[in-house]
């Protein structure tokens, strides 16, 4: 099956397929094992244009076939937020099979005008390929923040939403209705559920994407994905849980210098992990 099919089979079913993102190999390992023992279709990995700088993107491509075809479970790798046609000509060109066009910095005519580009580029390669465009103003960073203003005005706007998706014939939209990336400290995230039915109305056949999904409570991210949300995005916790145990593991064992011995650890905290998120999303 392709992703596509996948996606309309998770819209189907009302639930949604977890990504994840990456920049080692064992975290790699830890995110799809935890997939296949969670019992999901199938699970997306990404990596971020930094992300896939330090990886490289053949070796990204790779290293995602290699655990697909080690575990006998489907991987799709996502070229996440990239922010211009000439990068996600890039990771398709290695071998991506999605991409994630972010172009919600540019004003609504550009932005159209490059995910077009991309989605008409991505089918001269391989038609599979699924793409996704973003509108809305997502903020933060994947890291731990104390605070994020969020106005109703970043949200995406569903007019805007609906013309998007036709002039575009993108395969998903990442939309913004309270999320934000990364994690605060100081405030509660929290959803606007009313505004993602909305947004739902307005483009009824549409793959819809949360990003930002690390520090939402859990409830939210059931509603949401109740009211149509078909792929749910972490990062910052998956980063968070490895750290912590790396940081842990080096501190218990100072004079260790094998690095699978404190990197295994972290790893499993992170396969653990994308264990209960997955839950959520059946």
């Amino acid at each position: 099956m392709t992703l596509n099919e996948y996606f309309k089979m998770a819209k189907e079913n009302k639930t949604a397929i977890g990504h994840f993102n990456f920049s080692t190999e064992d975290v790699l390992k830890a995110i799809a094992s935890a997939a296949k023992e969670a019992g999901a279709s199938c699970v997306m990995v990404g990596t971020s244009e930094s992300e896939a700088d330090f990886i490289g993107l053949k070796e990204a491509v790779a290293m995602a076939k290699a655990v697909e075809d080690d575990i006998q479970f489907p991987v799709f790798l996502n070229a996440d937020h990239f922010k211009s046609f000439e990068k996600c000509k890039e990771a398709i060109d290695a071998g991506y099979g999605s991409v994630l066009i972010d172009g919600s910095k540019m004003s609504f005519a550009k932005n159209t005008a490059v995910t077009k580009k991309v989605v008409e580029y991505a089918k001269t390669i391989n038609s599979d390929i699924s793409v996704e465009g973003e509108l809305g103003y997502l903020k933060g960073g994947s890291l731990i923040q104390s605070k994020m203003e969020i106005s109703p005005s970043d949200y995406t706007k569903t007019e805007e939403a609906r013309i998007f998706c036709q002039e575009t014939g993108i395969n998903r939209l990442a939309v913004v209705f309270g999320n934000i990336h990364g994690i605060v400290t100081e405030q509660k995230e929290k959803l606007d559920i009313e505004h993602l039915m909305k947004i739902r109305l307005a483009v009824p056949d549409m793959f819809l994407v949360l990003h930002g999904a690390s520090g939402l409570s859990d409830g939210d991210i059931k509603e949401s994905i109740e009211n149509g949300i078909t792929n749910v995005h972490f990062n910052t916790e998956l980063r968070v849980a490895y750290s912590e145990a790396l940081r842990e593991q080096l501190s218990q064992n100072p004079d260790e210098t094998t690095p699978y011995k404190y990197l295994a650890p972290a790893a499993q905290e992170v396969k653990d992990l994308v264990i209960k998120k997955l839950a959520l999303m059946a």
